[in-house]
């Protein structure tokens, strides 16, 4: 679905660019930057990590302009479940990181980091559950494992009792070998991709290939709410809605997603606030007794000037805004 761009000058009349401090390091970064802006529907927010290309980037602004100019579909729930997320954090720091969240039904947690071993995420995994017997525990690898790691990882933390696997391998065949041998293994581990959907040409080839029981989407990557609807329903597979580690701008996206999709049977990864030390509204979009509510925010001009990026940065961005509006106007 396009919806009509508004133009550059627009999108630069209520613009910001903040640097928000993370409370522990996640996706090897301490410092977390967005671009948001303010359109007649609301706030939007255009922040895809700093080695995303303008093509990859045209996505993430797409959605950003859809949330602030257009808005959201119509919701089917007013709550969202959402998992607690633990970084590749050794096990001494799990039992902190679990109480930013509260109470949650499931816990994601992040494998296959650079520089550390498969002993590293079994131990981690097993603080997890050790903490939280009951809640369903899923693990994502970014695809940081090669398929032999990933089946031997895979095969010992199975008996942790894992809802799923995300993306344990870079690429969709590779999916696919590890979901086979997880089967002729006859272990109950489910395989979601997460990076084969947002990041591919064809989100929908990974469906196509029986790579996957299940997909990750997020909002901003895949072009705003209304197309990653669409794109559920052609994939025709569970969805789990993520989050790409945005400021509540961002999340409030996530939420109208995951508020708009017909079935919902897995908790969202949409309570990575819990990770920041800081955002851009007083009352931040951040779980509560599991689940986060449908509801707007109000983005605080006092915030925006506290966590205002630098004038380097904030050129850096503004400049990216306007190549990448290009690509999107044909320009």
């Amino acid at each position: 679905m396009n919806l009509p761009l508004p133009s550059l000058d627009e999108i630069l009349t209520d613009a910001a660019v903040v640097a928000l401090p993370m409370r522990v390091k996640f996706r090897g970064i301490m410092v977390r930057e967005a671009l948001v802006f303010r359109g007649p529907a609301g706030w939007g927010e255009f922040s895809p990590f700093p080695e995303y290309d303008d093509a990859e980037s045209a996505a993430w602004l797409r959605g950003g302009l859809e949330a602030a100019w257009h808005g959201f579909p119509e919701p089917v729930r007013d709550l969202i479940p959402v998992n607690a997320t633990v970084p590749a954090v050794g096990p001494d720091r799990v039992a902190a990181i679990l109480e930013r969240f509260g109470g949650v039904p499931a816990v994601k947690v992040k494998v296959a980091e650079r520089g550390q071993s498969v002993d590293d995420d079994v131990a981690r995994v097993a603080e997890v559950r050790r903490l939280l017997p009951h809640a369903a525990v899923r693990v994502d690898a970014n695809g940081g494992w090669d398929v032999s790691t990933a089946v031997d990882a895979l095969t010992r933390l199975a008996e942790f009792t894992l809802e799923y696997a995300e993306q344990p391998v870079p690429d969709i065949a590779g999916l696919r070998a590890v979901r086979e041998e997880m089967r002729r293994r006859e272990l109950p581990v489910l395989i979601a991709a997460d990076e084969s959907v947002r990041k591919e040409t064809d989100p929908l080839l990974v469906a196509r290939e029986d790579a996957a029981d299940l997909i990750i989407v997020k909002a901003a990557p895949l072009g705003g709410v209304r197309r990653a609807v669409e794109i559920v329903a052609q994939a025709g597979l569970p969805a789990v809605v993520s989050s790409a580690l945005d400021t509540s701008v961002g999340i409030r996206a996530g939420v109208a997603l995951a508020a708009a999709l017909p079935d919902l049977p897995y908790a969202c990864g949409l309570g990575t606030l819990s990770l920041m030390d800081g955002d851009v509204t007083n009352h931040p979009l951040m779980p509560d007794g599991g689940g986060l509510p449908v509801r707007d925010i109000e983005v605080s001009g006092e915030l925006l000037a506290r966590h205002k990026a630098s004038a380097e940065r904030t050129q850096w961005w503004m400049e990216r805004l306007t190549r990448v509006h290009a690509v999107l106007t044909g320009r």
